[in-house]
């Protein structure tokens, strides 16, 4: 049985992250004989304990997994693909997202990303010794651009860097060196084999469990049957910020704009204003209709 709605507006506010990424491409996901599931399924690190787990990613869901199954008792190893930054997350006892929002009302992104760049260093450190390098561009122009949010530090660095942490970060180490002194974080996946992995510097390693920490995407192109406003491709607005609001023939949209809570407050107040708009002209034309008749 189908119910069938009929709105004047429609509001589409499924946001960036509505579904699970699974990676496509990576040979071997159907031989692999361990649990793979995806960190929108993972519950808690006490059902792993004692396991060898390898978590695939490094965003917030990556590290939060991480530091979870360190702490239950889990030998934890995560590849990281890609430069990302680590941002505490409290400034000066602020948090640093509601930093953010107020910063960038009266200062350039540039200036805030060079604020944020330097209390980072100062709280955590050089990120850079544990592998984890950082991107040229600051963390909020590549929130605007790209859609990835920094990652706000929660504890796993802190044990990374005190060596409360053994197994979080998978080590690459040159064949010249014998110490862990100067770590590298594995890049990717060559594979997967029955019993593990296949590291992209040809090593392979058993894991009893994999989680992938490989993000999340709009879904929008599985439901709404409309391709003008939206596109196909990533179910995004096509309509960069700030104009990606609205569409035609009452359909709009809010939380698309990759700048967080801030961009879907903006979104939310003008799409707000446009219909309580039409609302009271509509109102107006029928009280004016009603008292011609």
């Amino acid at each position: 049985m189908t119910t069938e709605f009929m709105s004047r507006w429609l509001v589409v506010a499924t946001g960036e992250n509505a579904e699970p990424v699974w990676p496509d491409g990576v040979e071997g996901m159907d031989v692999y004989r361990g649990t793979m599931m995806h960190t929108s399924t993972y519950k808690r690190g006490d059902e792993f304990a004692g396991k060898k787990v390898l978590v695939v990613g490094c965003g917030n869901s990556g590290m939060e997994v991480s530091l979870d199954l360190c702490d239950n008792g889990a030998k934890a190893s995560m590849v990281v693909r890609d430069k990302l930054h680590v941002l505490p997350r409290d400034i000066l006892g602020i948090s640093t997202f509601g930093l953010s929002v107020f910063l960038l009302k009266w200062f350039p992104m540039k200036w805030v990303d060079a604020l944020f760049l330097f209390f980072s260093r100062l709280i955590l450190g050089d990120t850079e010794k544990y592998g984890l390098q950082r991107p040229k561009i600051g963390p909020l122009q590549i929130k605007k651009s790209t859609g990835k949010t920094p990652v706000l530090d929660i504890g796993a660095l802190r044990k990374i860097r005190d060596g409360e942490i053994k197994y979080c970060i998978y080590w690459m180490m040159c064949p010249s060196e014998s110490k862990r002194d100067s770590p590298q974080v594995v890049p990717a996946i060559n594979r997967f084999t029955e019993s593990g992995v296949e590291f992209a510097d040809g090593r392979k390693e058993d894991f009893d469990d994999v989680i992938l920490a490989t993000g999340y995407k709009s879904n929008v192109p599985s439901w709404l049957k409309e391709d003008e406003f939206f596109s196909q491709s990533d179910g995004f607005p096509r309509m960069a910020f700030p104009h990606s609001w609205r569409g035609k023939n009452g359909l709009y949209a809010t939380g698309f704009t990759r700048r967080g809570l801030m961009g879907s407050s903006y979104d939310a107040s003008r799409i707000a204003a446009d219909i309580a708009n039409q609302w009271t002209e509509a109102l107006a034309r029928n009280i004016t209709a009603h008292n011609n008749a």
